[in-house]
């Protein structure tokens, strides 16, 4: 978990981009209750032009 955290801070460091202003990352949670219990997830991903980068866990 520290590691996707990381990861994310970096994401957000690398996002100050020296061409202009920083991009809006894009986050997404859910979680689900079933059968098996409870289970969480999430995802966080930038876009610029036809290029993404997503991160999830």
């Amino acid at each position: 978990m520290k590691r996707i955290a990381a990861l994310m801070a970096l994401m957000i460091l690398a996002n100050c981009g020296v061409d202009g202003e920083p991009l809006t990352p894009q986050s997404n949670a859910t979680v689900s209750v079933g059968t098996n219990g409870v289970s969480v997830g999430g995802s966080t991903s930038i876009r610029k032009g036809n290029v993404t980068l997503g991160v999830g866990f």
